[in-house]
Order: structure tokens, then C-alpha cells, then sequence
């Protein structure tokens, strides 16, 4: 991978490298704060290329944030709703014991009052 990104790199320096080569004709330019009386069509191609990948970059870094908080808010709903329905099946399976105790108690009790009232 490291060899693929050095490759890469060299190819983009070569290409810049060219540009600037390729394009020796000089002209004026306008950058809105200040003017630049001569600069090469080349030069000036590859600065709007580097500007444009920068600004491309953090644009694309800002969408996959804006993304990624999104599934994070997805995943992190459906974890909610998994656990309360855990919730609610723990809450009648505790409910369902508590009856048969009571049930259990309630004829216990009862036994032992039928024993009581036998005995003379």
C-alpha cells in the first residue's frame, strides 16, 4: 500500500510538473484582494487544482461526518428499542413469578387454615 501511495504521488508531481511546463504562457490575475501582474497558465492551473482538492476534502470530510452521526443515531435507536422490549419481557416474566408466589403463598395459607379448624 505504501508503494502504491508513493507511485501515486510521484504520477501527481510528474502531472503537475507537466502543467506547468506545458502551459509557459503569462497572464494577469485577479484573486479579489489583490492582482498578480504575471503569472504562468500553468502555475495558475495547478494552484485551482490544489485549491479545488482542498476544498473538496474538507466538504467530503464535513458529508461523511454529517453521515456517520446519522447511522450513529440509527444504530444507537434501534439499541433502544431492543432494550426495552428486554425490558418489558424481563418486567412480565418478574410479574408472572410474583403471581404464582402469591398464588403459592395464598394456598399454603389456606392449607394450613383448614389444618387449624380440623384439629379438636
Amino acid at each position: 500500500m505504501r508503494y502504491v501511495l508513493i507511485a501515486l504521488l510521484i504520477a501527481i508531481f510528474g502531472y503537475a510538473l507537466a502543467l506547468v511546463l506545458q502551459n509557459p504562457a503569462e497572464l494577469q490575475v485577479d484573486l479579489l484582494f489583490t492582482q498578480v501582474p504575471a503569472m504562468r497558465l500553468g502555475l495558475l492551473l495547478l494552484l485551482t487544482l490544489a485549491l479545488g482538492v482542498v476544498v473538496g476534502l474538507l466538504l467530503g470530510v464535513q458529508v461523511f461526518r454529517v453521515f456517520q452521526n446519522s447511522w450513529e443515531i440509527k444504530r444507537l435507536r434501534k439499541d433502544i428499542d431492543h432494550l426495552r422490549k428486554e425490558q418489558i419481557q424481563l418486567a412480565q416474566q418478574a410479574a408472572a413469578e410474583a403471581a404464582s408466589s402469591v398464588r403459592h403463598e395464598k394456598t399454603v395459607l389456606d392449607v394450613h387454615a383448614n389444618d387449624k379448624t380440623t384439629t379438636f
